[in-house]
């Protein structure tokens, strides 16, 4: 996993999604399936992936399989950039 990636996706999870800034968030923590994040916020972090990281996310992917954990949409992200 890219930390380069993944750092700036755990920090906008804590502190704009979670309101706890000092949350660590793990790569293989559960964000949907645990259910840190909800459909609301699911659109949010898929608008911040587009915006910071200049790849298109399809609505079709806004789901567990692509976004359930930070390794996940890390390695999405990082498939995209290339």
């Amino acid at each position: 996993m890219n930390p380069t990636i993944a750092e700036p996706l755990a920090q906008y999870i804590a502190e704009k999604i979670l309101k706890l800034p000092k949350r660590k968030i793990q790569p293989d923590e559960p964000l949907l399936s645990g259910g840190l994040i909800d459909s609301f916020y699911l659109v949010d972090l898929a608008l911040f992936v587009e915006d910071v990281f200049g790849v298109r996310i399809d609505d079709t992917e806004l789901n567990k399989d692509s976004f359930d954990t930070l390794a996940q949409l890390s390695k999405l992200i990082e498939q995209r950039q290339r």
